[in-house]
C-alpha cells in the first residue's frame, strides 16, 4: 500500500509537471501565432506595396513607350513632309526655269515698243518674283534649320519630360511644314498662272508684230505669297533643350545670290536699258 501511495504521488508530480509544460506550450503557440499574425499582415502590407510599385514601374514604362511612339511617328511624318516638300521645290525650280525663258523671249520682243511705263510695270513684276525667291530661299531655311533641331534633341529622349517636351517640338515643326507646304504650292499655282498669262501675252504680242499698228501690252501681276518661317514654342524651362538658333539674314542673302545667277544669263543688246530680272541688273 505504501508502493501505491508513492506511485500516486509520482504520477501526481508528472501530471502536475506535464500540465506546467502544456501551459507554458500553449503560451509560445500564442506568441507564435500573434507573432505570425504580425507577420503575415506585415507580408501583406509589403505585398500591396510591391504590387503598387509593379504597377506603377508598369504604367511609366507604357507611357515611355508610347511617348517614344510618338516621337518615331512624328518623325516618319516629318521625313515625308520634307521629302514632298523638296518635291515641290524641285517642280518648282523647273517652273522657274521655263518662266525665266519665256520671260526672257517676253522681255527681247517688247523691248523695242515699250515706253517708261511699261518698263516700270516690268520692274513691278520683277520685284514680285524676286520676293517669290526670297520666300523659297526662308522655306530652305527652315528645312536646314528642322533637320539640323532634330539631329540636336535626338540625344534628348532619355527622361519622359524631355521626351514629351521634343514631341510637342516636332509636333509644332511638322504642322508649320504643312502650312508652309501649302503655301509652296499656292504660289507654285500662281506662277503657273502668270506662266500662261505671259505666254498668251507673248503669243498675242508675237500676232500684233505683224500689224502695222503697235501692240498693246497688258500688265501682268502674279500674286506670290510670302513664306513666313513657322513660330516655335519653346521647351519647357526645367530642362535643357537647344533652342532653334535664326540665321535667316545671311542663309537667305547667300541662297538669293544664287537664283540671281540663275535669273541674270540673259543678254542686253547696246542701246537698250537694263532691266531687273530674278534680283540682278541686265
Amino acid at each position: 500500500r505504501r508502493q501505491l501511495e508513492q506511485d500516486k504521488a509520482s504520477v501526481k508530480a508528472q501530471v502536475t509537471s506535464l500540465l506546467g509544460e502544456l501551459q507554458e506550450s500553449q503560451s509560445r503557440l500564442e506568441s507564435s501565432r500573434r507573432e505570425r499574425g504580425e507577420l503575415e499582415h506585415r507580408a501583406r502590407a509589403a505585398g500591396e506595396r510591391c504590387r503598387a510599385l509593379e504597377e506603377a514601374a508598369a504604367a511609366h514604362s507604357l507611357q515611355l513607350d508610347q511617348l517614344r511612339l510618338q516621337v518615331q511617328n512624328l518623325e516618319v511624318a516629318l521625313r515625308v513632309e520634307r521629302q514632298g516638300a523638296t518635291e515641290e521645290k524641285r517642280k518648282l525650280v523647273q517652273l522657274q526655269v521655263a518662266y525665266h525663258h519665256l520671260f526672257q523671249e517676253y522681255d527681247t520682243h517688247i523691248k523695242a515698243s515699250l515706253g517708261d511705263s511699261k518698263r516700270a510695270q516690268l520692274a513691278e513684276v520683277v520685284a514680285q518674283l524676286q520676293q517669290a525667291e526670297e520666300a523659297l530661299v526662308a522655306k530652305q531655311e527652315l528645312i536646314d534649320k528642322l533637320k539640323a533641331e532634330a539631329e540636336r534633341h535626338r540625344a534628348t529622349l532619355e527622361t519622359i519630360p524631355v521626351l514629351q517636351a521634343q514631341a510637342d517640338i516636332y509636333k509644332a515643326d511638322f504642322e508649320a511644314e504643312r502650312a508652309a507646304r501649302e503655301q509652296l504650292h499656292a504660289q507654285r499655282e500662281s506662277l503657273q498662272e502668270s506662266l500662261a498669262q505671259l505666254q498668251r501675252h507673248c503669243e498675242n504680242a508675237r500676232a500684233a508684230g505683224d500689224r502695222p499698228t503697235s501692240p498693246t501690252v497688258p500688265r501682268v501681276t502674279p500674286c506670290v505669297p510670302s513664306v513666313p518661317p513657322p513660330r516655335r514654342r519653346p521647351p519647357s524651362p526645367t530642362h535643357v533643350v537647344q533652342p532653334l538658333v535664326r540665321a535667316d539674314g545671311h542663309l537667305g542673302a547667300q541662297r538669293l545670290g544664287e537664283h540671281q545667277h540663275v535669273a541674270g544669263d540673259g543678254a542686253v543688246g547696246p542701246g537698250e536699258e537694263s532691266v531687273c530680272v530674278g534680283g540682278k541688273r541686265r
